[in-house]
């Protein structure tokens, strides 16, 4: 018998007015915003009049570090949603939109997987409702007001070699990362050194992220560090009174997306800065709308717990007085065969002692979910080739850490496949939140990043430059020594080293540069050999992406 591919089963998909989806949350016909019969953005003002409302319980899902043998977060995350909707829930999903750069690059579509998905699967890994173009044309109007200042006497007395501000494109373009501006002539401006980032690192897409609502959005907007005079006083983008324009570009994109499941479930697909660079969840906005409108929230954290689930933590939960009930750990006996030093052609044969191997990750990822005090379940994202005995493997490690375990098979028979895990996450969830952001705002910022570091990554030592530590001190200076630490690490190891899977410890975490996100509020760290700008492999997914005879999209996903 022939499986069905993911597209194949979303075009199948049997989908109902997203009016109808509205309703079962409450949103009226009126205050949806339709983009064409299948998604829609809720109204802002819609969304200002549930002020009042109690907020439902919010559910992370995050997942073990990620390996070429898959994991699927986003799967479960869709699967748990529909799970818990079936057991009689009022449920909502939360995630991120995915970036056109890994779409035609390495990784291909982010919507979710077999029967587990959010539709329509192609508009969502494309343009979707154009939130990113917004983003991306907001980003660069700033980059272009900034060279017109300069062109036009710099009366700001910008350095013009202290810009910080790059441009950005959703796109992997390795040959953008570093290039030189304003060539050909005195009509041109002025040359100098500059790059771009892929969108969805660009502090803009952290700030329509964060943000709560157009007022805050604008003040974000406006405290963005463009660069630095000669004296390195910083330069603000509403010193170049772009603080508006901007807003006026990101208007209709801070409003929320709705669209369904495959099972005819709400989900809100908003945002989408990556975990290994920015700081990987879906948007402020979007997750404080689900909980006023759901009894359940289901959301989750880009890559291992290590980058997305920090973060949500540290950051989106710190900043925006969220407290998570329950995160789901999402694993594969496959992942974790990986984990154990098993090559990828050889994970369809038994090996229980490579499983127990590398769920030393698995565990790892555990007992630092405790940290943060919410009580956490594992998800064994079922595989055709898993065994029973590589499944009791994996339920032992979890409870042997004090965590339950729960084999779902959500990506083969959708909500029905998994509900086990989904009244298993209602209870836990009924007792009450210890959360614990990892370290107080008052800590010194390279404290914060050795917290992180010795206490989620297992470091011996963090090491940075002089001329890093003095940028830092300046900052708390300059009155921005509270804010919260982005980490920009690989996502494959609790290292900076790609190729460390397991549990390493003791090694060296270097930040190689820091950058200020005023506006988003926070500080990233840059560590080891990780891009902001990543680049297409030497097969991209773009080469099998093509019209058929039909006009219908093949090769997506």
């Amino acid at each position: 018998m022939t499986v069905p591919s993911d597209i194949e089963i979303a075009r199948a998909a049997r989908k109902k007015p997203i009016q109808e989806i509205g309703c079962k949350l409450g949103v009226p016909s009126e205050s949806l915003i339709p983009y064409g019969h299948d998604k829609a953005k809720i109204s802002a003002s819609f969304i200002k009049g549930l002020a009042d409302r109690p907020d439902g319980k919010l559910i992370l899902v995050t997942a073990i570090n990620p390996t070429p043998a898959g994991e699927g977060k986003t799967t479960t995350t869709v699967g748990l949603g529909d799970g818990l909707n079936r057991i009689g829930k009022k449920a909502v999903i939360c995630i991120r939109e995915p970036s056109l750069g890994p779409c035609f690059g390495v990784k291909g579509g982010a919507a979710g997987g077999g029967y587990a998905q959010v539709v329509p699967m192609e508009d969502i890994n494309l343009h979707f409702t154009g939130d990113f173009h917004a983003i991306t044309s907001a980003h660069n109007l700033l980059s272009a007001l900034i060279d017109n200042h300069i062109y036009w006497g710099n009366e700001l007395n910008i350095d013009t070699r202290r810009i910080t501000w790059r441009r950005v494109m959703d796109m992997n373009d390795r040959a953008l990362r570093q290039i030189v501006t304003s060539l050909g002539g005195a009509s041109n401006g002025f040359p100098r050194e500059a790059g771009f980032d892929i969108t969805v690192a660009s502090e803009v897409m952290a700030i329509l992220c964060l943000a709560t609502d157009l007022e805050d959005l604008e003040r974000r907007l406006g405290a963005i560090i463009i660069g630095y005079r000669r004296d390195k006083s910083p330069v603000f983008a509403r010193d170049l009174k772009a603080d508006g324009a901007m807003a006026v570009l990101l208007k209709e994109a801070l409003q929320p997306n709705l669209v369904q499941t495959l099972e005819n479930n709400p989900a809100l697909v908003h945002g989408g800065p990556f975990a290994n660079i920015a700081h990987g969840c879906n948007s402020v906005v979007a997750t404080k709308t689900a909980l006023k409108l759901g009894d359940y929230v289901v959301t989750e954290a880009g890559f291992g717990a290590d980058l997305g689930a920090e973060k949500f933590f540290d950051i989106k939960c710190r900043k925006a007085g969220l407290t998570p009930s329950a995160v789901v750990l999402v694993a594969t006996v496959r992942a974790l065969k990986m984990n154990g030093g098993v090559a990828k052609d050889d994970l369809s044969r038994e090996d229980v002692a490579a499983v127990e191997r590398g769920a030393v990750n698995l565990a790892r990822h555990l007992e630092n979910l405790a940290k943060f005090g919410v009580p956490a379940v594992v998800a064994i994202n079922h595989f055709t080739t898993d065994t029973d005995a590589e499944i009791a493997a994996v339920k032992a490690v979890a409870e042997g850490l004090g965590a339950e375990a729960v084999l779902c098979r959500h990506w083969a028979d959708g909500a029905a496949g998994i509900t086990e895990l989904a009244e298993t996450v209602v209870r836990i969830a009924e007792t009450p939140s210890a959360f614990r952001p990892l370290y107080p705002d008052a800590m010194p910022l390279f404290s914060k990043i050795e917290r992180i570091a010795a206490e989620i990554y297992r470091a011996g030592e963090v090491t940075a430059d002089k001329a890093v530590r003095e940028q830092l001190a300046d900052w708390e200076r300059q009155g921005y020594g509270e804010l919260p630490v982005c980490m920009a690490k690989t996502q494959y190891s609790f290292s900076t080293d790609p190729t460390l899977r397991g549990a390493p410890e003791g090694h060296e975490v270097h930040v190689r540069e820091v950058r200020l996100s005023a506006g988003a509020g926070f500080i990233v760290a840059i560590t080891g050999e990780i891009m902001t700008m990543p680049g297409l492999p030497r097969t991209p997914s773009s080469e099998k992406i093509r019209l058929n005879s039909d006009g219908a999209i093949e090769g997506l996903f």
